[in-house]
Protein backbone atom coordinates (compact mmCIF):
# COMPACT_ATOMS: atom_id res chain seq x y z
CA UNK A 1 0.00 0.00 0.00
CA UNK A 2 1.12 3.62 -0.79
CA UNK A 3 0.26 6.22 1.15
CA UNK A 4 0.09 9.82 0.18
CA UNK A 5 0.31 12.64 2.28
CA UNK A 6 -1.10 16.18 1.99
CA UNK A 7 1.84 17.40 1.28
CA UNK A 8 1.71 15.65 -2.24
CA UNK A 9 -1.84 16.37 -2.54
CA UNK A 10 -0.59 19.93 -2.14
CA UNK A 11 1.63 19.35 -5.22
CA UNK A 12 -0.62 17.66 -6.99
CA UNK A 13 -3.18 21.01 -6.51
CA UNK A 14 -0.37 22.99 -7.69
CA UNK A 15 0.41 21.38 -10.82
CA UNK A 16 -2.52 21.15 -11.85
CA UNK A 17 -3.58 24.76 -10.94
CA UNK A 18 -0.58 25.82 -12.77
CA UNK A 19 -1.40 24.17 -15.88
CA UNK A 20 -4.68 25.22 -15.69
CA UNK A 21 -4.80 28.41 -14.63
CA UNK A 22 -6.40 31.09 -16.67
CA UNK A 23 -8.87 28.47 -18.92
CA UNK A 24 -12.04 29.65 -19.72
CA UNK A 25 -14.06 26.64 -17.15
CA UNK A 26 -17.19 27.25 -16.25
CA UNK A 27 -16.26 25.58 -12.67
CA UNK A 28 -14.94 22.46 -11.12
CA UNK A 29 -16.27 18.89 -11.39
CA UNK A 30 -15.44 16.76 -8.82
CA UNK A 31 -16.34 12.87 -8.76
CA UNK A 32 -17.33 11.88 -4.88
CA UNK A 33 -15.39 10.56 -2.78
CA UNK A 34 -11.87 11.48 -3.89
CA UNK A 35 -12.28 13.87 -6.60
CA UNK A 36 -14.16 16.06 -4.52
CA UNK A 37 -10.99 16.90 -2.08
CA UNK A 38 -8.96 18.04 -5.34
CA UNK A 39 -12.29 19.97 -6.82
CA UNK A 40 -12.70 22.23 -3.39
CA UNK A 41 -9.05 23.19 -3.66
CA UNK A 42 -9.02 23.79 -7.29
CA UNK A 43 -12.11 26.21 -7.37
CA UNK A 44 -10.20 28.15 -4.88
CA UNK A 45 -6.52 27.86 -6.54
CA UNK A 46 -8.37 28.40 -9.87
CA UNK A 47 -11.31 30.92 -9.02
CA UNK A 48 -14.05 28.96 -10.40
CA UNK A 49 -17.31 27.62 -8.88
CA UNK A 50 -17.32 24.15 -7.40
CA UNK A 51 -19.45 22.31 -9.81
CA UNK A 52 -22.59 19.90 -7.65
CA UNK A 53 -23.21 18.46 -11.76
CA UNK A 54 -20.66 18.49 -14.06
CA UNK A 55 -21.65 20.41 -17.06
CA UNK A 56 -19.78 21.56 -20.41
CA UNK A 57 -16.86 23.67 -20.30
CA UNK A 58 -15.33 22.41 -17.05
CA UNK A 59 -12.66 20.91 -15.50
CA UNK A 60 -13.36 17.44 -14.25
CA UNK A 61 -11.50 15.96 -11.67
CA UNK A 62 -10.29 12.45 -10.24
CA UNK A 63 -8.13 10.76 -7.60
CA UNK A 64 -7.64 8.27 -9.37
CA UNK A 65 -7.84 5.92 -12.87
CA UNK A 66 -7.50 3.20 -12.29
CA UNK A 67 -10.29 1.19 -14.97
CA UNK A 68 -11.65 3.92 -16.40
CA UNK A 69 -15.77 3.65 -15.22
CA UNK A 70 -16.07 6.23 -13.27
CA UNK A 71 -14.56 9.12 -15.53
CA UNK A 72 -15.07 7.37 -18.85
CA UNK A 73 -19.08 8.40 -18.05
CA UNK A 74 -17.99 11.83 -18.43
CA UNK A 75 -15.36 11.61 -22.12
CA UNK A 76 -17.77 13.02 -24.39
CA UNK A 77 -18.86 16.39 -22.26
CA UNK A 78 -18.32 19.01 -24.32
CA UNK A 79 -15.82 21.51 -23.66
CA UNK A 80 -14.61 19.52 -20.79
CA UNK A 81 -10.96 18.73 -19.97
CA UNK A 82 -10.50 15.66 -17.56
CA UNK A 83 -7.29 14.95 -15.16
CA UNK A 84 -6.94 12.82 -12.11
CA UNK A 85 -3.63 13.07 -9.58
CA UNK A 86 -2.67 8.99 -9.97
CA UNK A 87 -3.55 7.49 -13.15
CA UNK A 88 -2.09 3.36 -13.24
CA UNK A 89 -2.91 3.50 -17.05
CA UNK A 90 -1.28 5.79 -19.69
CA UNK A 91 -3.47 9.09 -20.63
CA UNK A 92 -4.75 9.06 -23.80
CA UNK A 93 -7.57 11.30 -23.78
CA UNK A 94 -7.16 13.10 -19.92
CA UNK A 95 -3.98 14.33 -18.17
CA UNK A 96 -2.75 12.53 -14.89
CA UNK A 97 -0.41 14.43 -12.40
CA UNK A 98 1.20 11.14 -12.33
CA UNK A 99 1.36 7.89 -13.71
CA UNK A 100 2.29 4.79 -11.86
CA UNK A 101 2.58 1.12 -13.52
CA UNK A 102 2.31 -0.47 -10.18
CA UNK A 103 -0.96 -3.05 -8.84
CA UNK A 104 -0.30 -1.27 -5.35
CA UNK A 105 -3.02 0.24 -3.63
CA UNK A 106 -2.88 3.69 -3.56
CA UNK A 107 -4.27 5.32 0.28
CA UNK A 108 -5.10 9.21 0.01
CA UNK A 109 -4.68 11.96 2.87
CA UNK A 110 -8.04 11.90 3.30
CA UNK A 111 -8.52 8.11 4.07
CA UNK A 112 -8.67 6.01 7.13
CA UNK A 113 -5.43 3.26 6.18
CA UNK A 114 -7.48 0.50 8.09
CA UNK A 115 -10.83 1.68 6.23
CA UNK A 116 -8.58 1.55 2.61
CA UNK A 117 -7.50 -2.01 3.45
CA UNK A 118 -10.89 -3.20 3.21
CA UNK A 119 -11.67 -1.27 0.55
CA UNK A 120 -9.08 -3.01 -1.56
CA UNK A 121 -10.20 -6.29 -0.21
CA UNK A 122 -13.40 -5.71 -1.60
CA UNK A 123 -11.96 -4.14 -5.21
CA UNK A 124 -10.39 -6.79 -5.61
CA UNK A 125 -12.47 -9.56 -4.64
CA UNK A 126 -15.24 -7.73 -7.37
CA UNK A 127 -12.64 -8.21 -9.95
CA UNK A 128 -12.11 -11.77 -9.25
Amino acid sequence: MRQLTWSDFDEAVWKISAEHHGRAFNGVYGFPRGGLCLAVALSHHLELPLLLEPEEDCLIVDDIYETGRTLTQLKHLPGCEAVVWISKVRPTWFRAVEVIDSPEWIVFPWEDPEAAAADEEAYRASRE
